[in-house]
């Protein structure tokens, strides 16, 4: 059987992060030009096999732009009085420049390797000192290490190197899977280590000046524009200490003149109970490297440091030494092997004998997933791993260290797994679990009013920024309000006052992130009118745990029907002001503030009844609406005009004026001379320019004229020929400066005409903004020109293709006459274009491109230089203006075309034709927030739209079809939308809180705790969920005595897992009821189940089922339990929310003799699994369960799945076992199992037509099929499963649901579809494919794997190959990569042609699979 594993979401949240200049815009980011933000440096973030770039930009607060933008806007007031006019805004605003400055993370690029990541450090090789920029080395799990760099050209990330070490002697260990690589690179870029299995490290110098490169030269031959010397293994044992075994950590540190590593290592392993033989077992290396006479002298080494050293925190050069991490305490070792620790609980004294000061008896910290991060050179924080901070300073005496001081808590962040000085006062703590966040420190020096005693440095937090927070307030409640605490003794210079040091923590921003899947369930929500299925994901940890609720389309809520208006061809909503005229100019009156952006009129229309109709409406008093005009033909386009005092209107004949009220003021019919042209097929509208083109790919150009209020016929002389064609066309406008044109001497007055224009109309237009025409020609070439003298400063051929990069090709206008017989339309012609900004608080210019044959492309405009040579020989009219820009594909997406006839043009035909049109609209879903984004009618529609931390995503309306659209603030929502779908013309609102940085829209619902297992409950449509939370633990002996308690300061009992059971509305996320179990009692599984019962007429009914462990301490046999709940509707108080009430009822409490570790329904009866057995019980009488069948099964039943009378058992050591139920006599027979010992995390039914597969996972990733075919003889007639594919997913699977995939040719059952969430986040689906999409897919995979270049030179097909020693060959055939396949999606189309010539098929029928089998559910 065949399937393909596509990931449909990627890994979320922070596990490595790094600093640098990776691109130009930090080297340049000083700019002169004060409207682009300030980017103060690249941050690099990685998860699982996800690599993320942002920029941390500086700018100014958005929300009081907006303001002084209003503000400005209303100071620019005409005076008559001969005067003209004053801007007294300005004058204000530039007083008031000193405003505070927030910063942002913005997104830059985002790319899924094909490999694991381990570690990330920044370096800086010979050429860093040609451009100033910092390379990226990347280490991978399978011990390999990946140098990039930031190429401009390809405006991305490029490979300079791979260094590869899984061949080494080290990695071909049995155990070599369970070791986890870690890079670190030396603070002065001479060299960087990676960690090897057996205690061995791999070592790759840098060049970092000519003099050594020379040195290499003359020793070998050794290519000149490599930046490394060769790598080398270092075997620790052999080549510098024997005693250097079991390494737990290693740091380089900074001031040395030869790199020199600190490693922190166990020789002799020891645990708590054999504390008494062995203590204080770690040590403590400094070793430095000479990289040319390979020596590596031992400097310091420091031994009897506590057992349970965790990791190691270099210090400044100033100070040296290293601080140790402990569970129980913090070391600070410096050169010299002095030791300085301190405890931070009772426990420390007990488990080492170093001598540290006594405990504080109130203190009682757990420092097991600590962080540690210097902010200065005598401080550092500790970030513990419920995110309180406490801040450390290093206390000196003279120029040794005297003693460390633990503060109190300053503040409570996220749950830490990576921290980071980012630049002197920045800080960046990244999470896995949730989201990760941006602080700002700052140190001030203030008056010190307390006693003498009390002196000492205090640090002060502040959440003044959190209104520029998304949603993640919540998530740090508890450190709203400013606390401070004392820092250190620090006695103030000034002999009058003292002072003390204070530091102030502001949190800056944050990266959005839910964190691992522990389970998942799907339910009903409402997306408008329709109900649609909900995955409710339990995510996240500790106090920023939750629910996360993913949906395939974006969702929305229908706020009305508006069928009056129709509008099936086409829907307007436009702001529209009355005029004042003041020396002879008309211009909108001034209104209040945020009024002048409120629409006033919308303007309808529809094809039937011929020859169409158009309608004005605009509202009523009260929410209704009227239609005072209407207009017998069919609107092409309209758009306010004259600063929005007119209404230009497009029709199929003639380009109108009309005035607010809808009187017409001007009318031009287009004709040439009497006769009549070709009906116009679209247009574009951009006061004070109006294009429009026709159906015989014509155009024609108007301009307005202010002074008259009239429009009239614009000379299009330099663009060539009048009868020129085109196929499609736009106009843009710049607001934020980024198309630039660069002149040549020959012409310089040509070029900047269009800068300061002579007519007071165009300066009254364009104000600080830059109009251009783009146009696209029928043999496929894109050109920009400037308005309003037309220059060409822009022309590229490979637009028709989509190729990856569009630069100027710096040719002159192209010739494109009319032929004869007219020319038919090509698959490849572009058949719409729209430049329009993208963004949220930076709007940056994105070309969309829509073909024929259904290819839709995006493009970033980003900045580039003019080009600088001429074409040679030089051309006969050389161009004179070159745009200093290019553009680069971001997304690229394949549409399904259905092609009427071209006899088909009836009216019928007519009514039932499809428009696909970008439509831009801005958007304030939010006060904070103001989207601009693009939105595709056509039938599969969808929302373009990029944020600042996930990029550009393209979203699914989730309607079957929309005919058209527009963003309407008729009724003073800046968040609303009209458009016109199969159901007919509705005023929409995106639903609230909706998260788009991911690929699928979500919503998170923290909950301030985490949740192990969640099932939906159909019967009253409610969730219930197990929480996991912690409470402290005691043992007890058989006779309920307890056997040890606390005695002594700072010593505590310890926590262990327990459970709670809640009830949960999926409406309001309100808990309606809940079951508390015991304290040492936690839930293993829970499920609904249909068990037979008397007290229905069906006889059947839905249960809860919950399996749980009983904890009872290491010296006692572990117990466990099965419990039955009902949800049972209760009377509820009128003033509830929601309305109607349940609780749960328990049923059952069956006590069992070991942990019931699943459970789950088959045929009316529970099955549920108790240690080594599986148990079929009844539940008789809704009061008792009752055995009917039993079977000895493996070690630990990780999971059980039932499909009618067939049973599947996961196990810890067993595999799989597959077992049919037989109820006459009732027993339990085994069909097969999978006879070797593997892991079994989850097991399913995946099947499809006639065929039936196993799918399992284990801990590691690996995916299996196993099949069932008594019919092979390897099967030893069917006792055995056969395992027939292996795939490696490198991410553990928590959970699993089955669901139907329905397809065109549909069968009586539906083929199943599995969706699997992991511990990183993600989510992947396992679609089962046809043979001969198989075998067309499997061959394009060869191809992408050989012939196109992977991020970081990683091999896709090594990255999914299983190590199985029982096979000859790897058994990875069955399943396709969906991340590898997803790469052909992104290739030009002349490149998607070459690939797919190679394998004998066709590029439309691969991406017309492709699109197919991607579908989330």
């Amino acid at each position: 059987m065949h399937a393909l594993r596509h990931d449909i979401l990627p890994p979320s949240g922070v596990e490595f992060a790094t600093t640098l200049k990776l691109t130009p815009s930090t080297i340049t980011g000083s700019s002169s030009q004060e409207t682009l933000p300030r980017v103060l440096t690249n941050v690099v973030v990685a998860r699982s096999n996800l690599l993320r770039i942002f920029e941390v930009w500086e700018q100014p607060p958005q929300i009081s732009t907006h303001i002084e933008d209003e503000r400005e806007r209303r100071a620019h007031r005409w005076t008559e009085g001969g005067e003209g006019w004053v801007n007294m805004g300005s004058v204000k605003a530039t007083a008031k420049k000193d405003h505070s400055m927030v910063l942002r993370f913005h997104f830059v690029r985002e790319h899924t390797l094909h490999g694991t990541v381990t570690g990330m450090e920044s370096v800086r090789i010979m050429s860093t000192y040609e451009d100033q920029l910092d390379r990226l080395l990347v280490s991978f799990k399978d011990a390999k290490i990946a140098l990039l760099e930031w190429s401009d050209a390809a405006h991305d990330l490029v490979t300079v190197s791979i260094h590869t070490y899984e061949r080494a002697p080290q990695m071909v260990s049995l155990d070599s899977p369970l070791f986890k690589t870690e890079l670190r690179a030396d603070p002065l870029s001479r060299c960087a280590a990676l960690s090897l299995p057996k205690d061995a490290f791999a070592v790759l110098p840098f060049f970092q000046t000519q003099a050594e490169l020379d040195v290499m030269e003359q020793e070998q031959n050794h290519a000149r524009d490599v930046p490394y010397s060769p790598s080398f293994v270092l075997d620790l044992v052999n080549d510098v200490d024997e005693r250097i075994r079991n390494v737990i950590d290693f740091v380089f540190l900074p001031g040395y003149t030869n790199p020199t590593v600190a490693a922190l290592c166990q020789s002799e392993q020891t645990w708590a109970g054999r504390l008494k033989e062995y203590r204080d077992t770690a040590r403590l290396y400094i070793f430095t490297l000479d990289l040319m006479s390979r020596n590596y002298p031992i400097i310091t080494a420091v031994d009897n440091l506590p057992y349970d050293s965790v990791s190691l925190l270099p210090c400044a050069t100033s100070l040296g030494g290293v601080i140790v991490l402990t569970s129980n305490s913090i070391i600070y070792v410096d050169q010299a092997a002095r030791r300085v620790a301190l405890p931070v609980n009772g426990w420390a004294a007990r488990v080492s004998d170093i001598p540290m000061p006594p405990a504080d008896k109130d203190l009682g910290l757990c420092l097991e997933g600590s962080r540690l991060v210097f902010v200065d050179e005598k401080t550092f924080f500790v970030i513990r791993k419920d995110g309180m901070m406490h801040p450390i300073e290093i206390i000196l005496d003279g120029r040794t260290v005297s003693k460390l001081v633990l503060l109190p808590v300053i503040a409570q962040t996220t749950i830490p797994a990576v921290a980071r000085l980012l630049t002197d006062d920045l800080l960046f703590v990244g999470s896995m679990v949730g989201p990760s966040v941006l602080m700002k420190t700052a140190r001030e020096e203030v008056p010190l009013e307390l006693p003498e005693q009390q002196t000492g440095a205090v640090t002060t937090i502040s959440f003044s920024d959190s209104m520029d927070l998304d949603d993640d307030d919540d998530l740090y409640g508890g450190s709203q309000t400013a606390t401070q605490a004392t820092v250190g003794a620090t006695p103030g210079t000034s002999a009058t006052t003292k002072t003390r040091s204070v530091i102030h923590l502001s949190l800056c921003d944050s990266l959005p992130a839910y964190g691992p899947i522990a389970d998942m369930t799907f339910s009903l929500a409402k997306n408008g009118e329709r109900f649609v299925p909900e995955l409710v994901a339990a995510t996240g940890a500790g106090h920023l745990g939750g629910f996360t609720l993913f949906q395939r389309d974006l969702p929305t809520r229908t706020k009305r029907k508006l069928h009056v208006l129709g509008g099936a061809r086409g829907i307007w909503s436009l702001p529209v002001r009355q005029s004042q005229r003041v020396n002879g100019l008309s211009y909108e009156k001034a209104m209040g503030p945020f009024s002048a952006e409120i629409d006033t009129i919308i303007i309808s229309t529809d094809a039937n009844p011929t020859p169409g109709v158009s309608r004005i409406a605009t509202r009523t008093a009260k929410t209704d609406v009227a239609i005072p005009t209407r207009i017998p033909g069919t609107t092409i386009g309209a758009a306010p005009f004259f600063q929005r005092t007119t209404i230009l209107h497009v029709m199929t004949n003639a380009i109108r004026v009309l005035e607010p009220d809808g009187n017409e003021r001007q009318v031009i019919k287009d004709m040439d001379g009497s006769l009549p042209r070709a009906k116009i097929k679209s247009c574009s509208i951009c006061d004070p320019f109006v294009l429009i083109l026709r159906e015989d790919e014509s155009i024609g150009l108007f301009i307005g004229e202010t002074e008259r209020g009239k429009i009239r016929r614009k000379d299009m002389s330099p663009m060539g020929d009048k009868t020129s064609r085109y196929i499609a066309g736009c106009f843009f406008t710049d607001t934020i400066g980024l198309f630039d044109i660069e002149a040549t001497e020959t012409t310089p007055a040509a070029a900047h005409a269009d800068k300061n224009t002579s007519t007071l109309q165009a300066a009254v237009a364009a104000g600080n903004k830059s109009q251009w025409l783009v146009l696209v020609r029928p043999q496929g070439v894109m050109e920009i020109w400037s308005l309003p003298k037309l220059t060409l400063v822009f022309s590229n051929t490979a637009i028709s293709t989509l190729e990856n990069i569009l630069v100027d090709s710096c040719d002159p206008a192209a010739l494109s006459l009319p032929q004869d017989p007219p020319r038919k339309p090509q698959d490849l012609d572009i058949d719409q274009i729209l430049v329009a900004p993208l963004g949220e608080t930076s709007l940056v210019p994105h070309l969309f491109v829509f073909s024929r044959s259904g290819n839709m492309a995006i493009y970033e405009a980003v900045p580039a230089p003019a080009p600088t040579e001429q074409a040679d020989p030089p051309l006969p009219n050389p161009r004179t203006a070159f745009l200093k820009a290019k553009f680069h594909k971001v997304v690229s997406k394949t549409f399904e075309i259905q092609r009427v006839e071209e006899t088909e043009k009836t009216v019928l035909a007519e009514h039932k034709r499809i428009s696909r049109t970008f439509v831009p609209f801005m958007t304030s879903p939010n006060r904070e927030c103001i989207l601009a984004g693009v939105f595709f009618t056509g039938d599969r529609p969808c929302w373009i739209i990029a944020t600042d931390k996930g990029g550009l995503r393209v979203v699914p309306s989730g309607h079957t079809v929309v005919h058209a659209f527009t963003a309407c603030s008729l009724w003073e929502s800046k968040g609303d939308f009209l458009l016109y779908s199969d159901e007919g013309p509705t005023l929409l609102e995106w639903a609230p809180e909706v998260q788009l940085d991911s690929c699928l829209p979500y919503r998170s619902v923290p909950r301030s705790r985490a949740y192990s297992n969640v099932v939906f409950e159909q019967s009253a449509s409610l969730i219930v969920a197990a929480s996991s939370l912690q409470a402290r633990f005691a043992s007890y002996d058989e006779d309920g005595n307890i056997i040890w308690e606390p005695d002594g300061n700072g010593v505590s009992f310890p926590y262990a897992d327990c459970s709670t059971l809640e009830l949960i509305s999926p409406e309001h996320w309100v808990t309606m009821d809940g079951y508390e179990f015991a304290s040492n009692e936690s839930v293993n599984a829970l499920t609904c189940v249909s068990l037979e019962t008397t007290s229905t007429e069906s006889g059947c009914k839905d249960f809860i089922a919950v399996g749980t462990t009983v904890n009872r301490g290491e010296d006692l046999a572990v117990k466990g339990a099965t419990y039955i709940f009902e949800v049972v509707e209760v009377v509820s108080d009128p003033n509830w929310t929601p309305k109607r009430w349940y609780k749960l009822k328990l049923r059952v409490k069956d006590d069992a003799k070991g942990p019931v570790t699943a459970v789950c329904g088959i045929n009316g009866y529970l099955v549920s699994s108790m240690g080594q057995k599986i148990f079929v019980r009844a539940l008789d009488l809704d009061e008792r369960l009752v055995g009917v069948a039993f079977l000895d099964v493996g070690v630990y039943v990780t999971s059980l799945r039932s499909m009618k009378n067939l049973l599947l058992i996961g196990d810890a050591v067993k595999s799989v076992w597959l077992v049919a139920f037989q109820e006459d006599p009732y027993k339990l027979v085994t069909l097969a199992k999978d006879v070797r010992k593997r892991h079994a995390a989850t097991v399913d039914f995946f099947f499809a037509g006639g065929d039936l597969a196993i799918a399992s996972e284990d801990e590691e990733g690996v995916l299996r099929l196993f099949a069932y075919d008594p019919s092979d003889p390897e099967s030893r007639g069917g006792q055995h499963l056969l395992c027939h594919t292996e795939f490696h997913g490198h991410k553990e699977c928590r959970s699993t649901i089955m669901i139907a995939r329905r397809t065109k040719d549909e069968q009586l059952v539906p083929q199943a579809k599995l969706v699997s969430g992991f511990t990183d986040g993600s989510l992947s689906t396992l679609t089962p494919v046809d043979e001969a999409v198989f075998k067309r897919l499997q061959l394009l995979q060869g191809q992408l794997t050989r012939n196109v270049q992977h991020t970081a030179g990683l091999n896709p097909k090594a990255y999914r190959i299983v190590r199985n020693d029982a096979v000859s060959k790897p058994l990875s055939k069955c399943v396709l990569d969906g991340q590898l396949l997803g790469e052909f999606q992104v290739l030009g189309i002349s490149r998607q042609n070459e690939i797919t010539r190679q394998i004998g098929t066709e590029r439309a029928l691969v991406l017309h699979d492709w699109s197919s089998l991607i579908v989330p559910w």
